[in-house]
Formats: structure tokens, sequence, C-alpha cells
């Protein structure tokens, strides 16, 4: 365990006022504040009664207070909360009567975590999915931090490392120990086929970042089509509030305007452009130049037709990225092939609008139970080691070579989740094989 010099306090509860305030302590002086400040250290893990004091002996407030022993705590340190009553005059009087402990400093951002880091209680994976889970703000984005926090992503990577490391062990113990008579053949099809077949499953893995940006970004919906097409006006009917603008003269939206929206639990970004037209001025050029390069990279495109307008060029998107929506149609009934017709003003089709969004972000998602890589660092170490991988299953190099390239892999695979190599490979091959006995 890494042991810190510090001991460390922090306000670990929301906002203030509140009905509760947690006080988090952690270091090696925690027995030492519990018993100044509370007068005794209560049982392990249990919540006990307790009147918190100052130096003067005055009593700060009563409340629950919870002592854990590292190393079974969430940092690995000795640790205590202070459970009391969430005013801002009680939660500065005791912030300021344990700081003033020796040994005792305010706790710096991130830094409890940090610790749980040092001392082995979380990997890099479970440390960010604990950031997302403390952001979640959707039922989807929970899930997926949650699981990522519960080592689902550790547990998939390490058992990929532990397949590199096993079949870089076959094949540097033929290397090493080739004259060995207890050493057989092992760095033959069957450990390079593993190799093959990790390389497509890390692969398959890395195109499905795109479901996890949808869960923490949201699923991307770009609203184009002529001025005054209604483009505002379903912005602001969706978001039941009034977001952008909305006006009879043309070219009133010059950016972009973007609301987010929590529909089946799935965050979903609807995002008003300006209108597209010929003959717009300098200034609105630039804002149709943007809604045509939001709309080239969004999820859906929804492409407004106006039944007392001309129709505009249709955006340059792939088709099943487009839904055609008809509005105004409590005046005129759509007069072009459209998905679905909508009024921003009678609500009508709106609820069959929202369905539709529903369902394909949904879509984009697809089960939440499946382990994905939801961090551009994941991404990026991943397509590295599938590069080593790729070098690695070409006969024609030296075995050396290929051996080389399977530490490179078996390095940046476990930089994901913080893992070091350093005597685990050895491990391996003296366990597997009865080497110079």
């Amino acid at each position: 365990m890494v042991v810190s010099p510090d001991t460390i306090v922090a306000l670990s509860s929301g906002r203030l006022p509140a009905g509760i305030a947690v006080l988090r302590v952690s270091g090696p002086r925690t027995r030492f504040v519990v018993e100044t400040i509370a007068g005794r250290v209560p049982q392990p893990r249990l919540a006990t009664f307790a009147r918190f004091r100052n130096s003067i002996d005055q009593t700060i407030d009563s409340g629950l207070l919870l002592f854990f022993p590292g190393p079974h705590s969430f940092t690995g340190e000795d640790s205590a909360e202070f459970h009391v009553h969430g005013g801002k005059a009680v939660v500065a009087a005791l912030l300021n009567e344990l700081v003033a402990i020796a040994g005792v400093r305010p706790a710096e951002a991130g830094e409890f975590t940090r610790r749980a880091f040092l001392n082995g209680k979380v990997d890099l994976l479970e440390t960010e999915a604990l950031a997302d889970l403390i952001a979640a703000e959707t039922e989807a984005q929970r899930r997926l931090a949650l699981l990522n926090a519960q080592g689902g992503g550790s547990q998939t990577y390490m058992h990929w490392r532990n397949r590199l490391v096993r079949a870089r062990a076959m094949i540097e113990a033929e290397l090493d120990f080739a004259d060995e008579s207890d050493v057989p053949d092992v760095a033959g099809e069957s450990v390079w086929q593993d190799v093959a077949d990790l390389l497509q499953e890390i692969l398959v893995h890395v195109r499905d970042y795109h479901r996890a940006e949808v869960v923490r970004d949201g699923f991307d919906v770009v609203i184009v089509g002529a001025p005054n097409a209604g483009k505002s006006s379903l912005l602001n009917a969706l978001a039941k509030r009034d977001v952008a603008i909305v006006s009879d003269e043309p070219g009133t939206t010059r950016d972009l305007v973007e609301v987010s929206l929590d529909l089946g639990g799935v965050k979903v970004r609807l995002t008003d452009t300006a209108g597209i037209r010929d003959g717009a001025g300098k200034v609105e050029a630039i804002g149709i130049r943007r809604a045509k390069e939001r709309a080239s990279g969004a999820d859906l495109v929804l492409y407004l037709l106006d039944p007392t307008a001309d129709a505009v060029s249709v955006p340059d998107v792939e088709e099943e990225k487009l839904v055609r929506l008809g509005t105004k149609c409590d005046l005129l009934p759509p007069a072009r092939d459209v998905h679905l017709a909508v009024s921003s003003a009678s609500q009508e089709g709106l609820s069959e609008l929202l369905a539709l969004l529903e369902s394909r972000a949904v879509e984009a998602i697809g089960t939440i139970g499946d382990i994905l890589p939801f961090r551009l660092r994941h991404v990026r170490l991943l397509k590295e080691t599938a590069a080593c991988l790729e070098t690695a299953l070409q006969p024609a190099k030296e075995l050396e070579l290929r051996a080389d390239d399977l530490r490179a892999a078996t390095v940046h695979l476990g930089r994901i989740s913080g893992a070091v190599d350093v005597e685990d490979l050895l491990d391996v091959i003296f366990s597997q094989f009865c080497i110079g006995k």
C-alpha cells in the first residue's frame, strides 16, 4: 500500500445548504482525527451516533460517524465519514476544526480517487467510470458508467492481456529454452490463431466506440430546411421552452442552437440551424455552411419541408439518416413525400416524432450490457494494440521480431487499465514449464 504523508479532508456531499452533509477524511492520522473530534473510534463500518466537539470542548454538531480501517476502505487507507446537518455554518465550523489538526489538510480535486488508484483499489478504467457515474444525467449513461465502475471493462481488457501474455510466454519459451527437453513446440498454429482471433475481437470492439459516444454525448439530431420552414418552432416545441428565436423574418437563425432531451433514458441532442437558401448575405452564408457541416456528421437529420414554400436541396447525408418532415400541417396538408407531418402550433405529430427519435436513439446505443470503449484514450490504445498484432501476424518476419510486436501490443493494452508489465511474463513461463530444474 502507498502510504500518503498527509491526511486529507473534504465535503463529499452536494451543494449546501442540504439536509445532510458528509465530510470524508482519509490518511494516516484518521484515527487521531476521529478521537479528537468525536472522543472515540467507533467499530469499523458501523454507523454510530456521536457528538462532534471543537478544541475547547464546545459542541459543533451531532450526527453519524463511520470509520473504515485500511486497506478495507475506498482509498485503501484509514478513512472516516462525518455525517452532520447540511448547514453552511455547521460544515464550515467542522472543516475548520479538522484542518486545524496537525498533518490534516484540504483534499485536492480527485485526490480520494487518486489514492484509491495508487493503492490498487480501482484501476484507470474504473476511475474514469466513476467520474462518468457522477456526471451521468440519463439512465443509459448511468448503466454504462456503473458497468465499467464495477470492473466490466477491466475484466475484458485483462482477459485479452492475459491471452497475449500467454502467447508471448509460449513463443519466448521456444526462443529461449528450445534446447530443454520439457519445452514443447508451442509457437505453432494454435498460438497464432488465438492472436488472430484476438485481433478480430479488438477491431469489432473499436467499431462499437460510436455507441459509447452516443450514450455519453448524446444521439445527434440536426434540424435543417429552408428559412421559415419551422425549424426553430419545432425545436421550441420539442424542448417545451423557448430555446430559439422565432420570427417571420428569413435568416433569423444564424448560428447553431442546441438543446438536450432525455428520451427513453438516452440523451438526444437537437440542433437548430440556419435556413438553407441561395443569395444569403455574408454572415448568413456562414451559418448555412455550418448547418451543412453539422448535418453531414449527424446521427439523424430532420429535413423540414414547408408546404407553403419552395423546396430546398436535400442535405448531402445518407438516406437512412434522413427523415423528411412536412411542417405546418395545421395550415395545409404536406404536398410532398414525407415520413411524418407535424405542426408546432397544434402539436400534431410531435408525439410520433418524439417516439421516432427515441426509437432511433435506443437502436443506436444497442445493449448497455455490452462492454464498450468509452474514452478516446481507450480507442487510441486499442488501435495501437491492433496495429502491433497485425505486424506480429506476418509469417515472413523473424520470430524474435514477432514476439517483440506481441510485447508492444501487451504494453498498449495494459495501459488502458493502468496495468504494468514487469514480472508476470516470467511468472507464466515458469508456472507452465519445468524449466531449469
